[in-house]
């Protein structure tokens, strides 16, 4: 102590000196005068500088446009957002598929655990900036020039708002200068909550626990934790606030929406966000370690199969479907029409980019028709069929390697149902396996249609022309149209003559041809058009196997369902959709459908269509259906097969829905197998399919109504064989029955009515017209029907004319004019006869002109035998036979080799002897008799008999009444019940 005290008294001494005072003043005086200098020069560097950078800050923004309040705002609160799809009523199903998906939510509806959990870790003044801080952004800059390791950043909230939205994440002072510019003046258009609703709607968090790409609060909330942004957690809002710096090195899930092994990155995020919290006052000491112990891992969300895995054909069918809408549309704002998209190419495809774009960035909110459990049924009915025929070789192109290959290939199907009156499309099935392939069978794949086109293109337009009715008279016969010889299924059915109805009915091919060839003329294949078949091409017009579905490009599940309801529309066709209405993201509605019927055919011809298919379900083709059925329905409908087995089809409607089931092989192979045939095979999926619909919504798929028969329809009794009105002579010839018809059409009766009685000829169950020299016994009698009227409806394409006439009693009297077998102008060539016990038979003419055959005995004629009889004849066992064969034109062959019949010379003589021995021992018997009643006494008078008139006669004497003996010879056969003309005995 004593030490410092004489130190200081010594120091003090020393700056007492005036020496030292006056060097001290000096130095003081100089150093003050450079420190004036240093300041003076600072400040003028400083203005300097400031100028400097006032200058270029001005020459890099000078070409930055100044944007309006209303340009900020559009550009920050327009932002992309994810649309979403729902079932029929407002039932949720999930988010069109886009490389982001955010979905839009309100600054209230945020947990103030995210808002403060953001404000302290992203921009801690940002209640009290006016869109930067300077301090932040120097030390920032500062940083980034010494490339310091250490980068607490300078960007407010409101500078990375306007970076998102509005500049590029381009690093350079140019586009940073742009940043504050455009910073300051948002500022001072939005509120400070606007700027950070913006921002939490509009930043990037990752990915979600589907492996999607999420941005916004509210998506990250529900796609990593699984709860709303409001119920986030103070560790959940923490670990979410901190996503934003590094939104794919923090998220915990992988791009395959797995959990990653080590989430250690986005958990020290989330310690740092909670630390700053806490320093920030924002949490208490006990929250914030409580928050430190949660266990993030356990508490995220399960994966969740996307709306585009979940259901992947009706995803991509609403996507389209909402394209197809958008375009015109926005078209419409352009000044375009429909009419200029279908004309140009450029511009269709222009549109179809920007609707794809629009669709699904706008946060739309896209309702469709399809009820959700009747669609879930079909899929699960569609899974678990049991069955579906085999798999079969089919060449594919690799996708990854572009060469062929050989898989095996399964059989697929689709199916669709539609509600008849509104055209809702409420459930359908697209296919077995959208991984194996895309192709919606139900709405894009087009096959041929089959038999199912019979009722579309040929009875229903007959009948609307007044050409047809259901009794229409019809040719079911082997025919040829230039070269045109179509047949029916497998070969079969043919029947001759039917009707409209059963040939319907029967799904024969040959009548629907011939009445399509009656029409065709007329373009019916307009009346496919209408009812919405849009892959016609001019071919389908001419082509006589339209008819019968074979249509150069085919048509689709959908569409051919949705022409069949037009039957139980009264005739009018309502076109099938899919989607209800479209709302943006505020609610408004920016699309809304419309259901249009428009006129098809009348009501009379709808019901006399919908009368005629309703056979097929009670006893024609699809006569198994009803029986699979948990429900009964008045079902009309149609089956169908395409060429060469390719395709399977059933359609059907009742008064309320119409449902249709394809079933084929992409390849277009063979669906005809064996066991359960492909048809039965499709109608029991189809009823499969139907009874889960019904399972749901029994009112809908099965009501109690029927169909309504509209006025102007009459009962009328006609004849069976022309069609016509019924006439006496048609009552007379027992061929008059009842159908229904349209009273507009009816048709004209007698004209074609048989008049004359013909003799005709069966040669090999066909009919043929007897000759003027065919001899009668070999002919039957029978009404012979106008030729003129044959050909009136296809006669004179048939190619064997005695095929026309029906087979069965009804029609057993009937022989067609003109069905005449020719004469070959010579003798038939003889039978060759063997002989079988007492029998003969004999080997068939080689003449294709021969109606019969004659037997002769002895050189008589004894029997004749038609062509279709059994050729062998049962002979008496004695004499000479031999056979001719007889032609249509009465000309008799050469007689055939003989069979001679002769009776056993030993068998006769052993005859003989046998009767003789029987003779001789009647005598003896005789003797022995005579000679006991001479040794009997006398008998009493009273018991005297006749026999004593007796004793005088001869021992081989007969009695009177006793019969001849058996003479042993044999008789002589005795001659035929009827003999034939002398002159037919030439032979």
């Amino acid at each position: 102590m004593t030490k410092l005290k004489k130190g200081v008294q010594s120091l003090y001494s020393y700056v007492t000196k005036p020496t030292v005072k006056r060097k001290a003043s000096i130095t003081y005086q100089v150093l003050w005068n450079y420190i004036l200098i240093f300041m003076i020069v600072m400040v003028i560097g400083i203005f300097f500088a400031g100028g400097v950078g006032a200058g270029y800050f001005a020459s890099i923004v000078k070409d930055e446009p100044v944007r309006s309040e209303k340009q900020l705002k559009d550009s920050l609160l327009n932002y992309e957002e994810t649309s979403e799809i729902y079932f029929a009523d407002n039932v949720y199903l999930g988010k069109l598929r886009t490389d982001l998906e955010r979905q839009e939510v309100q600054l209230e509806d945020v947990s103030e655990h995210v808002k403060k959990a953001l404000i302290a870790t992203e921009d801690a003044y940002f209640y009290k900036h006016d869109g930067v801080v300077p301090k932040a952004l120097m030390r920032a800059i500062i940083q980034e020039v010494t490339g310091s390791a250490v980068q607490t950043g300078g960007s407010t909230l409101t500078q990375q708002l306007i970076k998102q939205q509005i500049l590029s994440n381009e690093v350079s002072f140019d586009r940073k200068a742009k940043e504050i510019l455009l910073a300051l003046r948002l500022e001072k258009f939005l509120e400070k909550d606007e700027i950070l609703e913006s921002y939490l709607n509009i930043s990037p968090f990752g990915r979600n626990s589907s492996g999607r790409n999420i941005a916004g609060v509210q998506t990250a909330a529900q796609g990593i934790f699984g709860v709303n942004a409001k119920d986030l957690s103070l560790p959940q809002a923490a670990f979410i606030a901190g996503l934003p710096q590094n939104p794919y090195s923090y998220t915990p899930f992988t791009q395959f929406g797995e959990v990653k092994e080590d989430i250690s990155p986005g958990l020290n995020r989330m310690k740092t966000v909670l630390k700053r919290m806490y320093n920030n006052g924002d949490i208490t000491k006990k929250e914030y370690d409580e928050a430190l112990k949660y266990d993030v891992k356990a508490h995220l969300a399960k994966r969740q199969p996307s709306s585009t895995e979940r259901y992947p054909y009706l995803t991509f069918e609403v996507e389209k479907r909402a394209i197809e809408i958008m375009m015109p549309i926005l078209a419409k704002k352009d000044g375009y029409k429909q009419k200029d998209l279908n004309e140009s190419e450029d511009l269709y495809q222009q549109y179809y980019h920007l609707a794809d774009q629009t669709i699904r960035q706008n946060g739309y909110k896209i309702h469709t028709t399809v009820d959700k459990k009747m669609y879930d049924n079909m899929q699960k009915v569609t899974k678990n069929f049991p069955y579906y025929q085999g798999t079969r070789p089919a060449e594919k192109t690799d996708p990854e390697t572009g060469e062929k290959v050989i898989v095996n290939e399964p059989v697929d199907t689709g199916a669709i149902l539609i509600e008849n009156s509104t055209g809702k499309i409420l459930s359908f099935v697209g296919g077995r396996d959208f991984e194996r392939e895309q192709l919606n069978h139900a709405t894009a794949a087009v096959r041929s249609n089959g038999s199912t086109m019979k009722p579309l293109l040929v009875y229903a337009p007959a009948m609307e022309y007044g050409v047809s009715f259901p009794a229409k008279t019809l040719i079911n016969a082997p025919i040829n149209i230039n070269g045109y010889k179509p047949g029916n299924y497998a070969g079969g059915g043919i029947t001759g003559l039917t009707t409209a109805r059963e040939a319907l009915k029967r799904s024969y091919n040959i009548p629907a041809v011939l009445q399509y060839k009656e029409i065709m003329n007329r373009r019916p294949a307009e009346y496919l058009k209408k009812m919405g078949f849009t892959s016609l091409i001019e071919a389908d017009y001419t082509n006589l196997s339209t008819s019968l579905g074979a249509l150069e490009r085919g048509v689709t599940v959908e569409e051919n369902t949705n022409a069949f309801a037009t039957f139980a529309n009264g005739g009018e066709f309502v076109d099938a959709y899919m989607i209800e209405k479209i709302e943006d993201s505020d609610g408004n509605v920016i699309f809304e459908h419309k259901s249009k019927a428009e006129k098809v055919f009348s009501p009379q011809t709808a019901y006399l269509t919908l009368d005629m298919m309703r056979d097929v379900l009670k006893s024609g083709t699809a006569a198994g259906i009803n029986s699979k059925l948990k429900f009964y329905s008045d079902w009309a409908g149609k089956t169908g097969t395409s060429q060469s087995f390719r395709d399977a089809w059933f359609v059907a409607t009742n008064p309320n829905v119409t449902f249709g089931v394809w079933m084929g092989y992409d390849s277009n192979g063979s669906v005809e197998t064996g066991g359960m045939s492909y048809s039965q095979r499709n109608q029991s999926l189809w009823a499969q399919l139907i009874n889960s619909a019904y399972d749901v919504n029994p009112k809908l798929i099965a009501p109690s109504s029927q169909h309504q028969m509209p006025g102007g329809i009459v009962t009328r009794s006609y004849c069976m064989l022309t069609g016509t009105l019924a006439t006496a002579a048609c009552a007379d010839a027992k061929l008059t029955v009842s159908d229904y018809f349209n009273a507009s059409h009816l048709p004209k009766g007698g004209g074609n009515m048989p008049t004359s009685s013909e003799s005709y000829v069966f040669i090999n169950g066909k009919k043929y017209l007897a000759h003027k020299g065919t001899p009668a016994e070999f002919t039957e009698k029978g009404i012979a029907v106008s030729g003129d009227f044959f050909n009136s409806i296809g006669g004179q394409y048939v190619t064997d004319k005695s095929a026309i006439m029906p087979k069965g009693d009804t029609f057993k009297n009937l022989v067609v004019g003109g069905a005449t077998l020719n004469d070959n102008g010579k003798a038939p060539s003889a039978p060759s006869v063997t002989a079988n016990g007492k029998a003969i038979s004999w080997s068939p003419s080689g003449d294709s002109d021969v109606i019969g055959y004659y037997v002769y005995q002895n050189g008589k004629k004894v029997a004749s035998i038609k062509v279709d009889d059994t050729r062998s004849f049962s002979t008496s066992g004695t004499g000479t036979y031999h056979v001719a064969a007889v032609d249509i034109a009465g000309n008799i062959s050469k007689p055939s080799n003989k069979i001679e019949f002769k009776m056993e010379k030993k068998a006769e003589e052993k005859k003989e002897e046998s009767k003789n021995e029987e003779k001789k021992d009647k005598k003896e018997t005789k003797k022995d008799n005579k000679k006991n009643e001479q040794n009997k006494p006398a008998a009493e008078p009273a018991e005297q008999t006749n026999d004593d008139e007796a004793t005088d006669k001869p021992a081989d004497e007969k009695p009177k009444d006793e019969k001849p003996e058996e003479s042993g010879e044999p008789a002589d056969a005795a001659e035929p019940a009827s003999v034939e003309p002398e002159e037919d005995e030439a032979a």
